[in-house]
């Protein structure tokens, strides 16, 4: 994958993300025949099968698409989001896989932009009231679902909807303001 590659999805994740339903469609077409040859390359034992796990990535990259930060490179995003559902699939299988790191290694993250990313999310979720702040880690930072956040929070997901609106809400205001 060159860069001009990822400029091009990510030209065209963008765009879908401001509602163009044909360049989603292009995008997610694409990255699918990425998504393919990376498991595929990673799957050698039987019990696990490559298109469950692109079907997975697929799904997940549509309800995480908010996490992209658009002035970043679209394909290390994708990857990683590959590498964990590969992971799930084979915890799911049951037996222990060993993936090689140097596959993947230009993908993760160097630790001082995790450190700065860790600073990023303190000052946004830092202006909420404890509730919002509570939802939108929750749900925005550790992957939860409404569901799984209204029981460990013993509220409502009428409830939790309401506060992660606000509290995202809230966040955009304050950073437009900066």
């Amino acid at each position: 994958m060159t860069r001009t590659d990822d400029a091009e999805l990510a030209r065209l994740f963008r765009a879908a993300m401001a509602g163009d339903e044909g360049a989603y469609a292009v995008f997610l077409e694409r990255v699918a025949r990425h998504v393919r040859g990376f498991c595929r390359r990673r799957i050698v034992h039987a019990g696990v099968e490559p298109e469950d796990v692109v079907q997975e990535t697929l799904l997940a990259i549509h309800l995480k698409r908010h996490t992209w930060r658009q002035d970043e490179a679209v394909m290390p995003w994708v990857y990683a989001i590959a590498r964990f559902k590969l992971i799930d699939a084979f915890r799911r299988r049951g037996r222990h896989v060993e993936v090689d790191i140097d596959d993947f290694a230009e993908t993760l993250a160097e630790p001082e932009k995790e450190a700065s990313l860790a600073r990023d999310i303190d000052r946004a979720l830092g202006g909420l009231a404890t509730v919002q702040r509570n939802v939108v880690a929750s749900i925005s930072v550790e992957g939860a679902t409404i569901g799984e956040t209204a029981h460990a929070l013993g509220m409502t997901e009428s409830a939790v909807r309401v506060a992660l609106h606000r509290g995202l809400k809230a966040i955009a205001r304050r950073f437009v303001q900066d």
